[in-house]
């Protein structure tokens, strides 16, 4: 755990000194725009080394070299194309199963996507990053690293989207799908959230909305016909986060109180306040749905641009610093929640072992 709050504490203070800025008046360099590279490269250095150092962290790590194997046999497996196809060129140059090799290339493109991403739609790089890390998507990331593979692609997609660049979003979407394809309900919801919605179809919306009560059977076949791996398994039970309703609802007040300021009018911004506004319903309304939180985080990984943009809007010095340092405690507390859970089965990124000092512990295709 002391490894993984110096990674969380050494990356926050080096995001702090990273500030957009303008190129100099000779087109040269400028002294911030220097310190943000540097910033940035020892950053990811360091979110990039522990992650592809680490050996059976993450609750699936030993699940993943499982169909590592089968795939390199040309056996069934139930991962997507790109996964397949990457895992078979890296076994084929190495000459073995280099497993270690593909959930490096993981972590290299993962980690690499989310900082461009932060920081070309950050109004804050600092705060935004912080809230990266204290909402715990990079060290979610250690488990199932397909999804967050393309949950980074997808939030690098976004300005394509809003830019009305349709066919970069489309490709880019296509991409991550190959390695997840839950990134698809994107093409979907952020076309959904970048509208300028009309009381009228909110009330239409809200109706859609109750259906989810009254056919759950139905959606959960759609489900299961989509994922059919999912079928008779305990992904059927659903399940919803508490902790996630609280946060999207806090951010729905604020962003309320500040809709004709912030929202109204900005096309970012409403796209942040309607993507908010759809994982708050998602997550009060589609408990039943398998892992919720694979959809919803499609959702809620905006929190960490609309938050701190919305606080940026507040005039009242006073009232912005406090709600800050408000967003700042929420976020460590946060952080706190998700290290005491850090050694569930459920989770399991502790303890942290790296291949340097342990071995792989044996897969099922070796016990058989």
């Amino acid at each position: 755990m002391i490894l993984y709050i110096l990674v969380a504490v050494l990356t926050v203070l080096l995001g702090l000194t990273v500030q957009k800025a303008e190129n100099g008046r000779n087109s040269g360099i400028t002294r911030q725009q220097a310190l943000n590279a540097v910033s940035l490269f020892f950053m990811f250095l360091i979110l990039f080394a522990v992650a592809a150092s680490r050996l059976n962290v993450g609750n699936d790590y030993a699940k993943y070299v499982e169909f590592m194997h089968l795939t390199y046999c040309n056996a069934y497996v139930p991962t997507e194309v790109g996964f397949n196809l990457l895992t078979k060129a890296i076994y084929g140059i190495s000459g073995f199963e280099n497993y270690l090799l593909v959930f490096a290339i993981f972590a290299f493109f993962t980690v690499l996507l989310f900082l461009q991403a932060i920081y070309r739609q950050a109004e804050s790089f600092g705060f935004s990053f912080f809230l990266f890390m204290a909402f715990g998507y990079y060290f979610q990331s250690f488990s199932t690293v397909r999804y967050y593979l393309a949950l980074a692609v997808a939030l690098i997609a976004i300005p394509y989207l809003l830019e009305k660049e349709y066919g970069r979003f489309l490709v880019l979407i296509l991409i991550g799908a190959a390695f997840h394809k839950s990134v698809l309900v994107v093409l979907v919801l952020y076309p959904l959230a970048v509208r300028c919605w009309k009381k009228w179809q909110l009330a239409l919306a809200g109706v859609f909305c109750l259906s989810f009560f009254f056919l759950q059977d139905f959606y959960l076949r759609v489900v299961v016909f989509l994922y059919p791996t999912y079928e008779e398994t305990e992904y059927l039970s659903g399940g919803t986060s508490y902790v996630n309703i609280a946060r999207c609802f806090g951010i729905l007040i604020l962003s309320l109180i500040l809709y004709k300021k912030a929202v109204k009018g900005n096309r970012v911004m409403n796209f942040w306040f309607n993507c908010n506004l759809g994982a708050l319903v998602m997550y009060v309304c589609c408990s039943f749905l398998p892992i919720i939180s694979r959809i919803g985080y499609y959702l809620t990984i905006t929190h960490i641009f609309f938050l701190p943009a919305l606080i940026r809007q507040i005039e009242n010095e006073k009232w912005r610093k406090l709600l800050t340092a408000g967003a700042v405690a929420a976020g460590i507390l946060y952080f706190v929640l998700l290290m005491m859970r850090a050694a569930d089965p459920g989770f399991r990124i502790l303890p942290y072992q790296t291949f340097f000092f342990h071995e792989m512990v044996p897969i099922l295709s070796d016990v058989n």
